[in-house]
């Protein structure tokens, strides 16, 4: 079986598992009972809005782009220096656009462009750099001054605030009524907490982690974890729903950027230039693969600069897509580790991946959003824009939204863009 016709044969699977569930899209799934075992088929959870496509942060959306594209309209978005990802849009069930920016501000953009409102959460100096998650008529976002907000999905009420730590930079990940978001804490330090979205009260915290985690909350109810990484190199898992401590991995560098989990693997970027496939249940390491400037990454006072993985895996049809500091965006095989291709751009690669049906989207620091065919690599097409590139691309039927740090030593603000076909 060649690998086009496996991966076509795996989209037939998904679509009709797709088709079945579209009716519960707006809807809580139940709550797995006390011993851990999932009440509804594993892939159920990845029907939600929020951020990385469902709990599971694969990043892969059931779409085909277009050939060729070219911008229809920008917002102002950034205006931000913090080298952090920043925020990416996310599409609501009322045909909304949502975006929460680093001036702390949360948008609702209509398709056209226009603004239907915008409501500031924060004045903190970095604002907000998460994604917010959605369910019945709200939203859900941390911002830099340790406050989880919720807001009206209609006109952007502000509904509650909980001050749940001293950073709340990473997006929060909703369930059957609860949120789990991962808190930075000073001195260095983290907690994971877990909300009742209803009122916003913290219900439970752990205190675990021991330096500032980003990195958003996965959660495998097939396997029965939670898992997310922190800033002290150690991806964390929990067991779900009991939250009972299983096992902790150490990559050897910062885990910035959510990991991903895809059939009972955890797939974890690290500052070490690494990107290491971890056994969901017991958190053995199943591969390691490393970048072109892992080897300098490992151990260096400044690996940012080198290797290291500062961007978001991407995981469909059983193939890993990832960028990395060292300027390339790899495609891994899920089950082995071994690199499938490699293609260069002309600056880091941060933020997040996101899968198509046939492409790879993802940002650089280059300015460009890259459009990659899935089987070799190759560039569809790229698009050049003014600030960098971190978030993850939104793709919907009318379009692909993304936004942008605010360019370098100038007052413009990063934009917020929509790409259309072109012909």
């Amino acid at each position: 079986m060649t690998d086009r016709t496996r991966r076509d044969w795996l989209r037939v699977l998904g679509a009709a598992g797709a088709a079945g569930l579209a009716g519960c899209a707006g809807s809580d799934p139940p709550k797995p009972p006390a011993d851990g075992a999932p009440t509804v088929p594993a892939d159920a959870d990845e029907v939600s809005t929020q951020f990385r496509q469902g709990l599971r942060n694969t990043g892969y959306v059931d779409a085909t782009i277009p050939d060729a594209v070219e911008t229809a309209w920008e917002l102002p978005a950034n205006r931000g220096e913090h080298s952090a990802t920043k925020g990416s849009p996310v599409a609501a069930p009322n045909g909304q656009i949502l975006l929460a920016d680093d001036t702390g501000r949360v948008q609702s953009i209509a398709p056209g462009g226009s603004v239907t409102w915008a409501t500031s959460i924060s004045d903190a100096t970095r604002g907000s750099h998460g994604t917010p998650a959605i369910a019945d008529g709200r939203l859900y976002v941390g911002t830099y001054d340790g406050v989880v907000s919720s807001l009206a999905l209609a006109d952007g009420e502000i509904l509650w605030q909980t001050e749940v730590g001293d950073a709340a930079a990473a997006s929060p990940t909703y369930l059957a009524g609860e949120l789990y978001v991962a808190v930075e804490h000073s001195p260095p330090d983290g907690s994971l907490v877990m909300m009742d979205a209803a009122s916003g009260e913290i219900e439970w915290r752990d205190r675990r982690p021991t330096d500032h985690p980003h990195s958003t909350v996965a959660i495998d109810r097939s396997h029965g974890r939670l898992i997310f990484g922190s800033n002290d190199g150690h991806c964390y898992a929990w067991s779900f729903p009991s939250l009972e401590r299983e096992w902790a991995y150490d990559t050897g560098g910062d885990i910035k950027l959510p990991l991903a989990i895809s059939d009972g693997v955890a797939v974890v970027p690290s500052w070490a230039g690494t990107v290491t496939g971890l056994d969901v249940e017991d958190g053995s390491v199943l591969w390691e693969f490393e970048t072109d400037g892992g080897e300098t990454a490992k151990g260096s006072p400044d690996p940012i600069a080198t290797g290291g993985v500062m961007c978001a895996p991407a995981v469909a049809d059983g193939e890993v897509y990832v960028g990395s500091h060292d300027t390339n965006v790899y495609a891994i095989d899920l089950e082995t580790g071994e690199k499938v291709w490699a293609t260069p751009t002309d600056g880091w690669v941060t933020g997040n991946a996101v899968a198509t049906n046939d492409h790879v989207l993802v940002g650089s620091y280059d300015t460009k959003l890259y459009a990659l065919d899935r089987d070799d690599g190759s560039v569809t097409w790229s698009v050049a824009n003014r600030g960098e590139v971190t978030s993850a691309p939104l793709v919907t039927d009318d379009g692909i939204y993304y936004a942008e740090r605010a360019p370098e030593a100038t007052d413009e603000a990063g934009l917020c863009y929509k790409l259309v076909a072109s012909d």
